[in-house]
């Protein structure tokens, strides 16, 4: 390998980690019944016992989780987590295997 090709592959990782995330998120992971249970942080916290601040922490980037924001002042911004039954399953698998 190159030196030009290694810094071109550089520079593209370092354009994917820094990309802001899509606030729609990808139509494979979403699921297509709407009807579906959907959480609250505070509910998913009540039945990991958890703080609510370590399952928002959890779920705030999780592609598929519903967020909704609106507000406050610029100070002070609100995100309401909305989070489908099918991905609080995914997150606990996967934190069971770490």
């Amino acid at each position: 390998m190159n030196s030009t090709a290694t810094l071109a592959e550089r520079q593209r990782l370092m354009r994917e980690r820094r990309a802001p995330v899509a606030s729609i998120p990808r139509p494979e992971l979403v699921s297509p019944d709407f009807s579906r249970r959907h959480y609250s942080v505070a509910e998913v916290a009540g039945m990991w016992n958890l703080s609510a601040d370590a399952v928002r922490r959890l779920f705030e980037n999780e592609p598929g989780v519903l967020t909704l924001t609106g507000g406050g002042s610029k100070r002070t911004s609100y995100k309401t987590l909305r989070i489908p039954e099918h991905i609080v399953a995914r997150v606990y698998r996967r934190q069971l295997s770490r």
